[in-house]
């Protein structure tokens, strides 16, 4: 590829004819996939292809985005690695829950996983602040240097506390959410479809304590009574972006199930 460039020398314009080494072409294939990729993930974010709906046909997304149905595949290829749909002969590209296994926990919402009665209350709002020692697990470096979000929430089942939960994150990988804007009082609803931020997995230890004089305040226990301490770290689809919590939870009457409340 060729280009006419002009200079000015003693008075003279002179022409060029020099060849670009720039190739645009594969830079722009990559961008059409990602910008198609991109828009399907926002679509299920948000509900606009809410699960269990098929997607629209790659001949769709071919006309809308002026691509090729390599490109659209690409695309397609990518949501599915990444666990929004699922491919079905004859049919489409399925929408499906995108419940991630997180090793012992699952992440789902906490209404909806529960036939009870549940709400949950913030007790301290997201605020900045340091770092918390007692957290469990190592922070990175950025995170060493950086201050964190700190925010408090109890949950209830049937006007009952049964699990007192700390949260922090690194105040460089996100600004402050206010708990005021949680999407139907979730966090991680707020992250996935405000934000567009995804759990992709996480780091769990679990051990059984005596509740301390905070928590047997919150839950409504004795001070000294078993409960189970819950630390948890989650890795999230931002870079530099990991989630911290620390949950004591009283089991005597609700056990813990195989999901983690967001």
């Amino acid at each position: 590829m060729y280009k006419l460039y002009f200079i000015h020398f003693n008075g003279l314009d002179i022409g060029l004819k020099c060849r670009s080494l720039i190739r645009n072409s594969g830079v722009k294939k990559k961008r059409k996939y990602h910008q198609i990729q991109v828009f399907i993930k926002k679509r299920i974010q948000t509900g606009k292809y809410p699960v269990g709906s098929y997607l629209p046909s790659e001949n769709d997304f071919c006309t809308r985005f002026n691509t090729t149905r390599t490109t659209v595949r690409k695309a397609l290829d990518e949501v599915l690695r990444e666990g929004f749909i699922e491919k079905e002969h004859g049919k489409g590209s399925k929408v499906i829950e995108r419940s991630k296994s997180l090793g012992l926990l699952t992440v789902k919402g906490f209404s909806g996983s529960t036939d009870y009665e549940v709400k949950s209350i913030v007790t301290k709002k997201p605020k900045i602040g340091g770092w918390d020692p007692t957290i469990a697990f190592p922070l990175t470096n950025k995170e060493k240097k950086a201050k964190c979000v700190y925010f408090q929430r109890v949950r209830y089942i049937n006007k009952q506390p049964v699990v007192l939960e700390n949260n922090w994150y690194s105040l460089n990988a996100l600004e402050v959410v206010k708990s005021e804007a949680f999407v139907e009082g979730s966090f991680f609803k707020t992250l996935r479809q405000e934000y567009f931020i995804e759990v992709m997995g996480s780091e769990q230890e679990l051990r059984a304590i005596p509740a301390t004089k905070e928590v047997s305040d919150y839950l409504g226990i004795a001070v000294g009574d078993p409960i189970l301490h819950i630390s948890i770290r989650f890795r999230t689809s931002r870079a530099d972006l990991n989630l911290y919590g620390d949950l004591y939870c009283n089991t005597a009457k609700y056990p813990i199930r195989n999901s983690y409340f967001l």
